[in-house]
């Protein structure tokens, strides 16, 4: 009788174990141990290619956000944690699992990469958590792979190819070649830029993909320059994007009469590049640092804690933040439907946008600025590099949500 019931009291405590192990992997328990707490997850690039233009600087902006927005909501503290994706979806969509289901991770932000964002995306989807993503670029996250639970913050590939490309062709920049990193993000890029240069009279002549990231572009530049197009497109970015530019410089391209189009750029490659490699370029950017005071000021306690001058991605990571915050005290509860309805209904005013607008399928409509590089004669100083040639409406800037393809616009 004893050993029946030693049997029986063992055979109830690992069912006990099991159904705690089980809770532990699923949402809700993540759910339950976010109670205490408002937990944020900056997943970003700590190391590589895009560690200059996110990484530290995007942990620093969404600490200051959690710091200007007082440190708690609906009365919890509020938590920043962060880690380095390596820029590879396997890793990113791991780490986002690990934080949800053992951290109770509340919203994921940054996810600079878009191979990388469209599987944290994912994640989020499936565990009912918000995603905001900064760093990413494919349009294709609030297109075909929207979900209810995730938003595009900073800027996207429509909105660079509408900026940059349209401002180029009407220049007379109608023949194009492109340079293209070999991943969702380039791809998506390339086509939307096509698109624009198609629609306004030009043409495409070639591209080329290069594999992500990559050092050596002396190949890809030789195909470019054979091509004979006006416009050698770099649909690619940071660390891609420098080493192309400088290496076209080593070649002579500009100086053979063709030009480069940095189809996305940051004031951080600018200062890497110098002004007398990268002057007279355009590019299309959702923020500057020296747009007004406001903005002039918020750089400068960034520049305090980060020693640089922020980018549009750290900026936008501080807005993500600091709307998602405002969210959860609206919607008194951090719950990632009742959260995501309640940033949908609001008006997005900050540092970063000013009467910026969450469409239906994720994306924050904000104006866009049409930029050119400055050549050192125009420059007063450091970091002192863009003439904004145009403001962007976002109604213009982005795409249509309902031509977005998104199953979640009627």
């Amino acid at each position: 009788m004893k050993q029946y019931r030693r049997k029986s009291q063992m055979l109830k405590r690992l069912a006990l174990a099991a159904m705690v192990g089980g809770l532990a992997a699923h949402p809700a328990a993540a759910a339950e141990i976010s109670d205490d707490a408002v937990r944020i997850g900056v997943l970003t690039d700590m190391a590589a290619v895009y560690a200059d233009l996110s990484g530290k600087g995007s942990v620093i902006a969404a600490e200051m956000a959690v710091e200007d927005f007082g440190g708690k909501a609906l009365g919890k503290p509020v938590t920043v944690i962060s880690a380095d994706h390596q820029n590879k979806a396997d890793i990113a969509a791991a780490k986002a699992r690990e934080w949800i289901d053992t951290q109770g991770v509340d919203m994921i932000t940054d996810l600079v990469t878009s191979s990388v964002a469209l599987a944290v995306s994912e994640v989020g989807r499936e565990k009912n958590r918000v995603t905001m993503v900064v760093g990413a670029a494919t349009s294709r996250l609030t297109g075909k792979d929207c979900s209810p639970v995730g938003f595009h913050w900073a800027y996207d590939t429509y909105a660079l190819a509408n900026g940059t490309g349209t401002a180029v062709v009407k220049n007379g920049g109608d023949s194009w070649f492109f340079i293209t990193a070999d991943y969702a993000f380039g791809h998506s890029l390339e086509s939307d830029v096509s698109k624009i240069v198609e629609a306004n009279g030009g043409k495409v002549l070639g591209a080329v993909r290069h594999p992500f990231p990559s050092s050596d572009f002396a190949s890809f530049l030789l195909q470019a320059q054979a091509s004979g197009a006006k416009i050698i497109g770099l649909a690619n970015a940071g660390a891609d994007t420098i080493n192309a530019i400088k290496q076209a410089s080593e070649f002579g391209i500009v100086a053979g009469g063709q030009n480069l189009a940095g189809l996305l750029m940051f004031v951080t490659d600018i200062h890497s590049l110098g002004l007398k490699s990268a002057q007279g370029l355009y590019m299309t950017t959702g923020w500057y640092w020296d747009l007004n005071d406001e903005t002039r000021k918020w750089a400068a306690r960034f520049e305090e804690k980060a020693g640089n001058k922020p980018t549009m991605v750290q900026v936008g990571v501080y807005s993500s933040v600091l709307n998602y915050l405002k969210a959860v005290e609206q919607a008194g509860t951090d719950e990632a439907t009742a959260v995501s309805t309640t940033l949908k209904s609001m008006q997005i005013d900050d540092v970063f946008a000013k009467g910026g607008k969450v469409q239906p399928n994720g994306r924050m409509a904000h104006d866009m600025y049409l930029a050119q590089v400055k050549s050192p004669a125009e420059s007063k100083g450091a970091w002192d590099y863009l003439n904004i040639a145009r403001t962007i409406p976002g109604d213009e800037a982005f795409r249509d949500p309902a031509a977005s393809g998104c199953p979640l616009v009627n």
